[in-house]
């Protein structure tokens, strides 16, 4: 791997990989689903901490700070050391979906509830990365992907109406900080798989890159609340944050977009709302309203459509 850096003009189409054998997209499908059941769990484990003891900077430095300790290994000993060029790649990509993706995503949650949160940065994201794909890289998304993108839309905003009528309108900043990290996800999506590095590789430099920007202010500043939060506590996040969410969840996803191309993998991420509505009934008693049902339901059938391949790119032959 000399050179990690790929022109947005060597990206392979996304039509062109999702052709790809059957068992490639069956585990593709697979660690799309277990990302989905990661971030799913993430998003209320990160709301249980937010809104007790621990805050936002805490749930940070576990994230990326456990996470660097975790996967350092993988790409600074020996013969797995990575090029510079991958490095500068890192970099870019914790500024997507390292701090500042955690920072927005905690802020989200801390301002509107677990379901809020679930429902817009997931649900916008696969749009996002459709007309990123279209806009920046020129991939043809076939009206099928428009139609899912559009479903995934409008189940959104009927999902957040019928929840505001129950629980009150969602806070601005909130929904603006939540917008804005499916904004960076998508954009992530996208760039990885231009990269030319591995699952592995970029999930540790995700966490290297952001616990060396994170931490030193972190610590600096004393922003630690470590010492009020219960052990329970702390190691719940220790083990979601730390291990799940910065080495399994990002590995996963990633591995998802290489098998399924970064549409389709965002697409299937899409389907957390409904996910996590489903979680919710066993594990805090909350059922969703009718309203809130219908809306899920076609935020699936969104996603349903929005993952759909790729429609393949139409090569004229020229007769002399």
């Amino acid at each position: 791997m000399a050179n990690c850096e790929v022109s947005v003009r060597d990206v392979p189409t996304e039509s062109a990989s999702v052709h790809s054998a059957g068992p490639t997209r069956v585990t593709g499908y697979a660690w799309a689903g277990l990302s989905v059941i990661i971030f799913s769990g993430w998003f209320v484990a990160t709301r249980f901490s937010v809104t007790r003891e621990l805050r936002i900077w805490d749930i940070t430095a576990l994230r990326f700070g456990i996470g660097a300790l975790l996967l350092a290994p993988t790409i600074m000993r020996g013969s797995s050391r990575l090029p510079w060029a991958a490095w500068r790649q890192g970099f870019v990509f914790a500024m997507l979906w390292g701090v500042p993706f955690v920072l927005l995503v905690a802020l989200g949650l801390r301002l509107t509830s677990a379901a809020e949160a679930a429902s817009i940065a997931p649900t916008i994201m696969p749009v996002f990365a459709g007309v990123f794909a279209f806009v920046f890289m020129r991939q043809s998304q076939g009206p099928m992907r428009w139609i899912g993108y559009a479903a995934i839309l409008a189940g959104l905003a009927c999902l957040l109406s019928a929840a505001a009528l129950n629980r009150g309108a969602p806070d601005p900043v909130g929904v603006a900080a939540l917008v804005g990290a499916g904004g960076l996800w998508a954009a992530y999506t996208l760039i990885f798989r231009a990269s030319g590095l591995t699952a592995t590789q970029a999930a540790a430099l995700i966490c290297i890159w952001s616990a060396a920007l994170f931490l030193p202010v972190y610590l600096f500043f004393g922003l630690s609340r470590f010492a009020l939060a219960s052990w329970s506590e702390l190691l719940l996040q220790i083990i979601y944050q730390g291990v799940l969410m910065s080495g399994v969840a990002i590995f996963s996803f990633n591995r998802a977009v290489s098998q399924l191309g970064p549409s389709a993998a965002t697409a299937i991420i899409a389907l957390l709302p409904a996910v996590v509505a489903m979680l919710a009934i066993p594990v805090l008693a909350e059922t969703p309203t009718l309203a809130e049902g219908l809306s899920i339901a076609v935020i699936v059938i969104g996603v349903l459509l929005a993952s759909r391949p790729a429609p393949s790119p139409v090569h004229s032959s020229v007769q002399t």
